[in-house]
């Protein structure tokens, strides 16, 4: 196909591309083949299949069955910029045809990381707790006869994906026996990179922070219990950063209550979160609402990824900046409901 005849197809919704792609990576862009801009909502099914013969690269979140991709017989590349795996993709097609479906979730890595630490500071020291008491007059005048210093105590990341990777590093001055449980790593990679292999027991029963990282998958939803937080020493901290699905959460909520552990909590079990959550009046807790990867300044980020890896693939490379779609893991990935697939059930969660 001519260069000047190669379509860059653009449905990113909810994004907005003045977000997400500044000037400069524009120009970009746009030296890779015709781009087809679309904005403010999602494109419509004609418009999609309109240009997909001519698309070599989709950057949104536009349904691709196998239907649809035997009428784009150039496409390269997927990118999802919503940031997530999708059930209205055709996974398995993709691979067999070697299109790389990818996410540019590894962009909000960083942020989130960062805010789990500060979660965990805060919890561990109670800095929001005494910061509300002194605006009533009812300050802690120096009693921190609970808190605790993360410095030389076991931390554990249970889930090591991009997350989990990001807050290593920022770990590493506090502790040198960081825990690790994550079953889709071999316990000797974990080893080389300098942390502890552990079992889910082990990482609840040893640490004193526990950072809840993981993607949600069929396998893991409500595995994390009540036992797993009564195991934990008193006054110990849990942050919940990456799925509420992860844990049982009622039972997080009472562990948290009885003063048994505290909790940070970022991702709910329902979003936007009912104005009737009993967490929002559950104490031990710091709450946010799914904002610790809202950054501003990381949004030109997924526009850069996504032309970076779009400039690979084209030449001939493997894509770099962007997370990959793996066939072996992403139908387990409990963002997708079951009986959501039009695929075959040797293909279904």
């Amino acid at each position: 196909m001519h260069p000047n005849e190669s379509v860059i197809l653009l449905d990113p919704h909810p994004r907005r591309i003045a977000r997400i792609f500044d000037e400069p990576t524009q120009r970009r862009l746009e030296r890779l083949g015709r781009v087809i801009w679309h904005d403010g909502s999602p494109a419509s099914a004609e418009h999609i299949d309109r240009h997909l013969p001519h698309t070599i690269a989709l950057i949104g979140q536009s349904p691709l069955d196998k239907a649809r991709l035997d009428r784009a017989p150039h496409l390269r590349a997927v990118f999802n910029v919503e940031s997530n795996f999708l059930p209205n993709i055709d996974y398995a097609e993709c691979h067999r045809r070697g299109i790389p479906v990818l996410s540019t979730a590894p962009v909000y890595a960083q942020p989130v990381a960062e805010m789990a630490l500060a979660m965990a500071i805060s919890l561990a020291r109670r800095m929001h707790e005494a910061d509300a008491a002194l605006r009533v007059g009812r300050e802690f005048k120096g009693d921190n006869h609970d808190s605790f210093l993360l410095h030389g105590k076991p931390l554990a990341l249970i889930g090591f994906g991009n997350l989990g990777r990001a807050l290593l590093p920022l770990l590493r001055p506090f502790s040198r026996e960081l825990l690790v449980h994550d079953p889709w790593i071999d316990p000797t990679v974990l080893r080389e990179m300098d942390v502890i292999p552990a079992s889910l027991d082990e990482c609840f029963a040893r640490a004193r922070v526990v950072f809840l990282l993981a993607a949600n998958t069929s396998e893991n939803t409500g595995q994390i219990g009540g036992r797993h937080f009564a195991s934990m020493q008193k006054g110990s901290v849990v942050i919940l950063a990456s799925r509420a699905a992860l844990v049982n959460f009622p039972e997080l909520l009472a562990a948290a209550a009885s003063g048994h552990i505290r909790a940070g909590i970022d991702v709910w079990p329902e979003e936007p979160i009912p104005r009737g959550e009993p967490g929002r009046t559950t104490p031990n807790t710091l709450l946010q609402a799914h904002r610790a990867g809202s950054v501003p300044e990381i949004q030109p980020l997924i526009g850069q990824f996504v032309v970076d890896d779009l400039e690979n693939i084209l030449a001939g490379r493997s894509p770099q900046r962007c997370q990959r779609a793996v066939l072996e893991t992403v139908y387990k990935l409990r963002s997708i409901p079951v009986g959501a697939w039009s695929l075959s059930d040797t293909r279904k969660p």
